[in-house]
């Protein structure tokens, strides 16, 4: 965890739910009494400056084309390899990981998993249930929208949370990723756990 009080967080800006993470992660720096500058971030130089980082949902061929286009892959990727936090949901779930099963998909190989894109269906099929979440103590309201799924992992990667049988939150070391929308809910619990370690206990904005 961060030791300074006047933490950087960054939200992958090029496509995607970037303004819901950012008021998200706003709402966590007031519960914890911290002031966190956070930024869109859609060019390179800012990323370094990041003590937190996320790869937001969207569409994981669009997300994936751009980052590598302005050059944010590599900077993305020292971030994590750093051992700074990131979180990674749904869309950037997939981008994040070593196998997105699809071509066109560059991913960022960061996760050692595989993924099934759009596990859960289509946009019509989106739903919302409540998670057992390893590291939380009270079930967490996941919101699936096009949901990914994980097909197989290494034995680095731990299964947080599984949904009919399949895991839809891991952790591998300083990265969390989600196959759902932990921003589209008023509880905290998922940025909380990714960027400090820790869970409060009434998370709820």
């Amino acid at each position: 965890m961060p030791s300074s009080k006047n933490l950087v967080a960054g939200v992958i800006g090029v496509q995607g739910d970037v303004s819901e993470h950012m008021g998200a992660i706003s709402r966590l720096g007031t519960q914890h009494n911290l002031s966190i500058d956070t930024f869109a971030i859609r060019q390179i130089g800012i990323i370094p400056k990041c003590d937190f980082l996320t790869i937001p949902g969207g569409e994981s061929t669009t997300i994936s084309r751009l980052i590598d286009d302005t050059g944010m892959s590599s900077e993305i990727i020292t971030h994590a390899t750093s051992g700074k936090p990131l979180l990674v949901t749904c869309a950037g779930l997939i981008v994040a990981s070593s196998n997105a099963n699809d071509s066109r998909v560059k991913t960022l190989n960061l996760l050692d998993v595989s993924i099934n894109r759009n596990a859960f269906g289509r946009q019509i099929d989106s739903l919302e249930t409540h998670l057992s979440i390893v590291g939380l103590n009270d079930p967490f309201p996941a919101v699936f929208i096009r949901a990914p799924a994980v097909d197989s992992v290494s034995k680095n990667v731990e299964i947080l949370a599984e949904h009919e049988g399949k895991p839809v939150a891991i952790r591998q070391d300083n990265i969390i990723g989600t196959s759902f929308h932990p921003e589209l809910t008023s509880d905290l619990r998922i940025h909380d756990l990714a960027f400090f370690g820790t869970t409060i206990s009434d998370s709820k904005a």
